[in-house]
């Protein structure tokens, strides 16, 4: 027995040798590994487990196969600098080499698009520029399927005979480079199976390539962002297997073929947004089964919608805004489209009521409609859209804002409601038992031109962001219960009649005041377009993109600007143009450094400009004309892009950059908080200067006694 085990071990041990021998690396794989980690700048730590002395089939990010050969690299997102080796070239079997999302610059070596063996190539989210160069013609065909080179800073013309040696490509991701010149055509000549091609967000120009039309197994074929122009060709609607279309944000035209849009059965994803397509939505559209979103937003299409559009029951997204649609939406059966989440018809001439069968999409979240010719009232069967998020209703004609509130409350997920332009020179609601709306966070009724004053009900919205109600004709003061809107950043009550002095109460709101309060993220976006200032006009997505702004222009308060003011450190713009305030523009303002906008024109304002304002470093519009304010304008810092239309109106300012020019007293005029500061600061100097003074001189008559009593002694 003991003779028996004794050979059972040698046995192991020997099948043991002869495993990890078959496991051992390549030596010369070896090498050109250590020479490509050698090559780095940064080698993001692999060089801890890259050892020349130790088999590099264990290393980090090395696979090999049972011979020991290398066969993939996989080092994404290890934070890698510098430039790729071409001795990651000479690794005879590598199938696949991923080395996305580091920070490697340089060119991709030719090494590497030549290989006899690399499958999938991946370098996506690095810094690589210049040319993608042609293969050699000599070269023999190459087994590469997958190139992935999105996300870099490549330039040039795009390579094309290239393509046509790579027989079994399968997708092609170019997106997010610099690529300039004509899209190529002969992706698919060599390979029946090339099925993605991603070429958005270049500089391509020119038609889309006839020869597209001959990859019968393209799935995705996307070029958004780029100066594409022309018509779509032809033959492009014999790639029947596409699935997902995307040419967003060019310049093609045209009308949409009727015939040939049948062609593409499969179709699931559209989006040719931001073009100039013409014509009509064809009635073929509703053959499409299979569609989920149809994207045609910014578009010149006009005519109504098809009926057929009803047909396409996956719908799950309709995005038609920013065109010429005529006609009533009663055209289309929405309740046909139980999946539909996203709905977007607005900036478009559509007119009669909301159709009842839109309330039927249960799944619902976004419905804006704004900017069309839709009137009458909403109904109760709105309720049913229990998923709704965003409601833009905006400028049309619909009436009844009082019934429209209470409709709308009842819609527990509403983060987003934008009613403005509509319920024309009606009562804003004053009932204090409106509740609801516990998850708004933007509200904007503006441009109605409504009477009454600001409800009572609105201190209920504790989510509150954003509140627009400008435009209108609301009257009384600005309500205490203001700050009590922890989370409101964003207040724009501008253009109307409201009266009194700026409440203490506008100056404790939380989110005004400090940066660091809580500001969760919206989960859809919501687009304001925001004016900010004479020339800071912004479109924002989000309520946490939006400018922490409070705009209170051309209304009719009264008395002084706070001083308290000085408090809101968060603020980027600040409005308090066209009112009846006076005294001085008080020396807080300076600590607002986020400060961009400051408008106080067209006030009875008094005094000097404060001095300190230079320290605003961010601050780009700055407007004090029409008021009542002298003395120098301060020099330095933003003051000196400012436009004397800045400071027109106060004949007793003084300036180099104005007509009137100041002399030595008005130059010397400073507000009494600078000459406190003055005082402050030069009172002890002298202070130092003539106590230093008496000590030397007191110095001076003792050391002379001194020597004096020494010499008679």
């Amino acid at each position: 027995m003991p003779s028996s085990g004794l050979a059972t071990a040698a046995l192991l041990l020997l099948l043991l040798a002869v495993a990890t021998s078959a496991m051992a690396c390549v030596e010369q794989e070896k090498s050109s590994l250590l020479r490509f980690i050698a090559e780095l700048s940064q080698d993001g730590g692999i060089a801890m487990s890259w050892q020349n002395g130790t088999d590099c089939c264990v290393w980090e990010g090395i696979t090999c196969n049972e011979d020991g050969v290398v066969i993939e690299v996989h080092l994404a997102s290890k934070g890698l600098e510098g430039q790729i080796s071409p001795s990651l070239g000479e690794l005879t079997s590598l199938s696949r080499l991923n080395l996305s999302y580091n920070s490697l610059s340089g060119g991709l070596p030719a090494e590497l698009m030549s290989s006899g063996s690399i499958v999938v190539l991946d370098v996506s989210f690095n810094r690589l520029n210049g040319d993608l160069q042609e293969l050699n013609p000599s070269v023999s065909d190459q087994p590469l399927q997958v190139l992935n080179i999105s996300s870099n800073r490549f330039t040039g013309e795009f390579p094309s005979i290239t393509w046509e040696k790579m027989r079994n490509l399968v997708a092609i991701n170019a997106s997010n480079n610099s690529f300039t010149g004509h899209i190529p055509s002969s992706f698919c000549s060599s390979s029946t199976s090339f099925a993605v091609l991603d070429l958005g967000y270049n500089q391509f120009s020119g038609n889309i390539p006839p020869g597209i039309g001959k990859c019968s197994a393209l799935r995705l074929l996307k070029a958004d962002d780029n100066n594409i122009k022309g018509s779509f060709p032809g033959d492009l609607f014999n790639a029947t297997s596409l699935e997902y279309l995307s040419f967003a944000n060019n310049g093609l035209q045209g009308t949409i073929d009727d015939a040939l849009v049948v062609k593409l059965i499969n179709l699931v994803f559209v989006h040719l947004g931001w073009n100039r397509f013409s014509g009509k939505i064809p009635n073929s559209i509703g053959q499409l089964k299979r569609l989920e979103e149809l994207h045609m937003n910014n578009n010149n299409l006009s005519g109504e919608l098809p009926s057929s559009l009803g047909n396409c029951t996956n719908l799950a997204t309709i995005n038609l805004r920013s065109n010429s649609f005529t006609g009533e939406l009663a055209k289309v059966n929405f309740s046909n489209l139980p999946n539909l989440k996203t709905l977007d018809l607005s900036t478009n001439y559509f007119t009669g009521i909301i159709p009842e069968s839109i309330y039927s999409c249960s799944n619902l979240t976004w419905l804006r409609l704004s900017s069309n010719r839709l009137h009458g009232q909403l109904t109760n069967k709105i309720g049913n859209l229990k998923s709704i998020a965003f409601v833009s209703l905006s400028y049309n004609n619909f009436t009844n804002i009082t019934n429209t509130i209470h409709i709308l409350k009842s819609l527990r997920n509403l983060t987003t409601l934008l009613i403005g332009g509509n319920f024309m020179h009606e009562a804003m609601p004053q009932d204090e038992t409106i509740d609801g709306f516990e998850n708004i966070k933007g509200l904007s009724i503006n441009d109605c031109t409504l009477s009454g004053k600001i409800p009572k009900w609105l201190s209920k919205l504790k989510k509150l962001k954003v509140l627009a109600l400008y435009n209108n004709k609301l009257s009384g003061p600005i309500p205490t219960w203001i700050n009590s809107l922890n989370f409101l950043k964003y207040v724009d009550i501008s253009n109307n009649s409201l009266t009194g002095e700026i409440p203490a109460a506008l100056m404790e709101m939380p989110m005004l005041k400090s940066d660091n309060v809580s500001d969760s993220s919206v989960p859809r976006g919501f687009p304001f377009s925001v004016y900010a200032g004479a020339c800071l006009c912004f479109q924002y997505h989000t309520a946490t993109a939006l400018p922490k702004m409070l705009n209170l222009g051309n209304n009719k308060f009264t008395g002084v600007i706070p001083n308290e003011i000085g408090e809101l450190k968060a603020l980027v713009s600040l409005n308090l143009s066209f009112n009846n305030l006076n005294r001085e523009i008080p020396q807080s303002i300076s600590n607002l450094k986020n400060l961009m906008v400051l408008d106080l024109s067209y006030n009875h304002l008094t005094g000097a400009i404060p001095p300190a304002l230079v320290n605003l470093h961010f601050l780009s519009e700055f407007n004090v004309s029409y008021n009542d304010l002298k003395g120098s304008v301060p020099i330095g810092g933003q003051f000196s892009t400012f436009p004397s239309s800045s400071f027109a109106g106060n004949p007793e300012l003084c300036s180099p950059m104005l007509l009137h020019r100041c002399n030595v007293a008005e130059a010397d005029l400073s507000p009494p908080s600078s000459k406190i500061d003055y005082i402050n600061k030069v009172v002890p100097v002298i202070a130092f200067c003539v106590f230093f003074g008496i000590g030397v001189l007191y110095d001076q008559i003792v050391v002379s006694r001194y020597f004096r009593l020494n010499r008679l002694r």
